[in-house]
């Protein structure tokens, strides 16, 4: 994996040899970096070359962490668990909440949260480890999750886009990558998003459901870092105050 995997690039008019320029490198040394065959590229050139390419900010940290240098063997991420007082947490609120680990599996939710996104499921799934709900995966591959999103299209780009940011701070995860590998075997779509090479983080915003018990949904999503629990997330949806969706919301607390 190379300096070329961050994504496709918005200059496509400038050229090897002018980058190289920019970034303060010869061009041997930019070729070695663009391959993937050397690692020691400083943060000053790696911020040039994200500069010359007009990356995000998204970009720009996916970046980083490619050019970071890779560990010997593959390295797994600690096993996931949530700690009781974030149970408690999302269980006191009155709202969709679901805590999600570093691959995108689902660690705890609390009734709402499950009945949103996965009441097909049984709701002490996330605490077997061996059947734990994956968001990125029942979006691609379970079709009563799929078809809670009417914009589908773009709610696959956007998971592959984080994913791949997520990759890049994970890279010798073999769970991640197993994860990846079974998506692009499984799915022709995946397959395609995954070879455009999106980055984007796309963790908080607008989410547009179609529940099949209370219908559309127009929602918002904030996700929050725990700082006891650094690689999970807290998703929380949200509808504004006096809104149909709002009002449909509490229809999942009971």
């Amino acid at each position: 994996m190379g300096i070329a995997s961050y994504g496709e690039r918005r200059v496509p008019g400038l050229r090897r040899e002018e980058l190289a320029q920019l970034a303060g490198v010869s061009v041997t040394y930019y070729t070695r970096l663009e391959q993937g065959q050397s690692h020691q590229a400083s943060e000053s050139v790696i911020e040039a070359l994200a500069r010359a390419l007009e990356l995000s900010e998204d970009e720009r940290t996916y970046l980083h962490n490619l050019a970071r240098p890779r560990t010997a063997r593959p390295r797994a991420v600690a096993p996931a668990t949530v700690r009781e007082a974030t149970r408690r947490l999302i269980g006191s609120l009155d709202r969709p909440a679901v805590v999600t680990g570093p691959r995108t599996e689902v660690l705890a939710w609390n009734p709402p949260g499950h009945r949103l996104l996965a009441g097909h499921l049984d709701r002490d799934a996330p605490d077997h480890a061996e059947r734990r709900p994956n968001l990125t995966r029942m979006l691609f591959l379970d079709p009563h999750h799929r078809d809670l999103y009417p914009r589908w299209d773009t709610s696959a780009s956007c998971a592959v886009a984080s994913l791949r940011l997520t990759v890049s701070r994970y890279p010798d995860d073999p769970a991640l990558t197993a994860l990846i590998g079974e998506l692009a075997m499984k799915s022709e779509e995946f397959a395609g998003l995954w070879s455009a090479h999106p980055v984007a983080a796309h963790a908080s915003g607008p989410r547009h459901l179609r529940h099949p018990e209370i219908g559309a949904l127009d929602l918002d999503l904030e996700t929050l870092l725990l700082a006891d629990e650094p690689d999970h997330r807290l998703l929380i949806y949200s509808a504004p105050e006096g809104s149909p969706a709002q009002a449909a919301l509490r229809l999942l607390s009971y």
